[in-house]
């Protein structure tokens, strides 16, 4: 129910939708105050008649749709003279089933010029002749409107004298009520005046076409859709056609036209065959044959379509077309379309070079691999390109775009690109749209857009972009409007801090800068890249820095006691035995090669002689089941006085020796002695001795034994190294008579 007044204060509504509602009562008043509306909407409402539908004064109105309802009478009410402006008026799908003259008496006394009427789906059985007579109409459908060839043909000529703009007959593709056409049936249009007419979806459409259009050849636009027709080869002579359209017709073989008038031929859906055939229109402008799977042997020239005037060239979801001819006769086209097909030998040459009057090229995704940097040289008029899903030479974007001037759109999507030439875009100024999605680039680099000074809209999502650097993201353009970073792999970590910052900074200018997702690091994985925060790498810095000086200092430390891990060692016992008694008079380092001098002599004359000496010898006091180096430690310096070294060519070339006498020289600092006693044991040449920057410093600087076997240089040499080893030795009288006694038996026995 919908009351008086029900719409009363909406004067500015312009569309009412009541679609769906059981509408069982509508007051006269119902529709008053919509002073304004232009489309009404009353489709399944269970309205039974437009002589009670309260529309009169919706003088505004011009769409009244009253489809799918209980509609029995055409009868146009009196108050349709009160709605100047209704252009449509849809009344399919009701009850209609008998028109008479009566019905149409109000336009007859006031015609709507501009009235479409769509009466499909009413079970039409009978117009009354003469009821159509004088009426102008823009349009007029009846589809699926009769139950046999023999009422529909009775109907057709009850439009007689009826002036239209375009007629459409036929029915729909799920709602075939006739099993058969009969020719005759299209008898009753040479009696109508129309321009255009579209006849679709008819089942056992004659075979032989001869007479069948007899009634057209005043048409100007004819389209004939999903008929099943085999060919158009007795067409009239004198047809008049400008625009033909067959779709999905079943052609077995593409039809042989000769057509001077027609300027439009639209052939498409017609996927029974695969060769193309040349035809002879010489008037043509517009020529669509897109998804038919035609394959061209040589395209394109002028004798391939009998014209020199074509402009609009569509030849896109077809099969293989090869290029031989760079559309020789053809300059004049404006639109070229290859998309979806298969294009061969298009980088032979310069195939679009003849074609300077072209605004619009699409050879998107036709298996097409630019390697010839000439392919596009020519098209200095061209405004849109388009060339997805191609591929290029070592997906490079090269300068290959040199004579376009004038483009405004390019399309590059899909093309596997992983770079772009510094040069690729240095001539494209008026450059408005790039799309650089679903390609695979790893970084924003800008700088080969910095030329594009009109550049508004750059789609660069779908890559593999993890950040840009800060320098780089200054070279975009100015002008730009809209930048898509969408669904790359972007890295959010502290390295791309300045990135991540600029992200946010240009929110106005990213489209769904929301939708920018981390992929890494892992922690981050999914979360939006405007969440990242710049205080978390201040911290990271500060933690990293300590944690880095901490790691150093450790290092350092564990390097510094790796090295001097004995001398600490020396300096711990020098702490621990302080200056107790030693054990030994002196430590004895040597070379084993000179084993035999240590034992025979040295070890003989100290150990034996007057007074006797205690030496400590590795091969005799070190504790087995002790380190080597523990034990030339705690054993040899710490409970030794002294620490006599045995300077040899052997000893100069050990490592070990080189490593007790290191250790003796960190001994004799930490313990505060003059300890070390030098035997030389022959003459050492300095290359050799040099080798050894220290030891030869020391032997330089300090007093050392030289030993000399020679009576004369043997007592010499005995007697200097008792002193040495007396000083510091602490005096003991039980030590001193024991000598005295050795010394007396001596004496007796000489």
């Amino acid at each position: 129910m919908i009351e008086d007044d029900a719409y009363q204060g909406l004067n500015h509504l312009s569309t009412l939708i009541l679609t769906g509602n059981p509408i069982q009562s509508l007051a006269l008043g119902a529709f008053s105050g919509l002073s304004s509306l232009q489309k009404l909407v009353a489709v399944e409402t269970n309205l039974a008649s437009l002589e009670d539908f309260p529309i009169g004064h919706l003088k505004t109105l011009r769409e009244l749709n009253v489809a799918h309802n209980l509609i029995h009478s055409f009868k146009f009410p009196e108050y349709f003279s009160n709605l100047p402006n209704l252009e449509h008026l849809d009344l399919s799908n009701n009850k209609i089933q008998n028109i008479y003259h009566e019905d149409l008496k109000v336009l007859h006394q006031m015609p709507l010029l501009n009235l479409s009427l769509d009466l499909s789906l009413n079970p039409l059985d009978f117009i009354e002749p003469g009821t159509f007579k004088e009426i102008k109409l823009n349009e007029l459908t009846l589809r699926s409107n009769f139950n046999s060839t023999h009422v529909m043909k009775i109907c057709i000529q009850g439009l007689a004298g009826l002036k239209i703009n375009r007629l459409v007959l036929g029915e729909f593709k799920n709602e075939r009520i006739l099993e058969s056409f009969d020719r005759s049936v299209l008898e009753g249009l040479c009696n109508l005046t129309f321009e255009q007419f579209r006849i679709a979806y008819f089942s056992e459409f004659p075979k032989d076409d001869t007479g069948l259009f007899n009634c057209l050849v005043n048409v100007s636009v004819i389209s004939l859709l999903s008929l099943d027709l085999d060919s158009l080869e007795a067409l009239p002579k004198d047809c008049r056609w400008q625009h033909l359209e067959l779709t999905n017709c079943n052609f077995k073989q593409f039809p042989t036209l000769k057509l001077n008038s027609l300027k439009k031929f639209v052939f498409i859906d017609n996927k029974h065959m695969s060769t193309f055939t040349k035809f002879e229109l010489p008037n043509l402008q517009f020529l669509d044959l897109k998804r038919n799977h035609l394959s061209f042997k040589g395209c394109c020239s002028h004798t391939d379509f009998g014209t020199s005037k074509l402009k609009h060239l569509d030849l896109s979801f077809n099969d293989v077309i090869t290029m031989s001819s760079n559309f020789l006769g053809l300059e004049q086209l404006e639109h070229l379309d290859f998309q979806h097909s298969n294009l061969k030998q298009a980088n032979d040459f310069s195939v679009f070079l003849s074609l300077r009057n072209l605004r619009y090229l699409d050879i998107s995704y036709t298996n097409t691999q630019v390697v010839f940097h000439g392919i596009f040289v020519g098209l200095v008029s061209l405004q849109t390109l388009k060339m997805a899903g191609n591929s290029f030479q070592n997906n490079l974007l090269p300068d290959i775009f040199t004579e376009m001037t004038n483009l405004t759109i390019l399309d590059l999507s899909k093309c596997q690109l992983e770079r772009v030439s510094q040069m690729a875009f240095h001539s494209l100024p008026k450059l408005q749209v790039l799309n650089m999605s679903h390609n695979k680039l790893l970084s924003l680099d800008t700088l080969p857009y910095k030329p594009l000074h009109s550049l508004q809209i750059l789609d660069c999502s779908f890559n593999r972009i993890m950040e840009s650097k800060e320098q780089e993201l200054q070279h975009l353009p100015r002008s730009l409007a809209l930048l898509n970073l969408t669904q790359n792999d972007f890295a959010c970590v502290c390295e791309h801090q300045s990135f991540l910052q600029w992200v946010k900074d240009q929110r106005q200018l990213l489209v769904g800068a929301e939708q920018m997702m981390c992929t890494q690091p892992l922690d981050m994985q999914d979360m939006p890249v405007l969440s990242f925060r710049n205080a978390t790498c201040q911290m990271n810095k500060m933690i990293i820095s300590v944690s880095v000086l901490t790691i150093l200092l450790v290092s350092v430390a564990g390097a510094l006691v790796y090295k001097f891990y004995f001398h600490l060692m020396l300096l711990a016992g020098c702490k621990k035995y302080g200056r107790g008694e030693s054990t030994y008079d002196a430590f004895v380092i040597y070379s084993s090669q000179d084993e035999d001098w240590v034992r025979n002599e040295l070890v003989k004359n100290l150990e034996e002689g007057v007074p006797p000496f205690q030496l400590c010898l590795h091969y005799r006091d070190f504790i087995p089941g002790v380190a080597i180096a523990a034990n030339i430690i705690q054993e040899g310096f710490h409970k030794s006085r002294k620490v006599i070294v045995v300077v040899s060519q052997h000893f100069i070339q050990s490592r070990w020796c080189i490593f007790e006498y290191e250790i003796a020289q960190t001994w004799q600092f930490l313990s505060s002695r003059a300890g070390i006693i030098f035997i030389v044991l022959q003459k050492l040449e300095k290359s050799l001795l040099r080798q050894q920057v220290e030891l030869y410093r020391l032997l330089n600087r300090n007093t050392y034994l030289e030993w000399e076997d020679s009576v004369l240089g043997r007592h010499i040499f005995w007697r200097r190294l008792r002193k040495a080893l007396l000083d510091g030795k602490p005096w003991r009288p039980e030590g001193t008579a024991d000598a005295d006694s050795r010394q007396q038996e001596a004496t007796a026995s000489t």
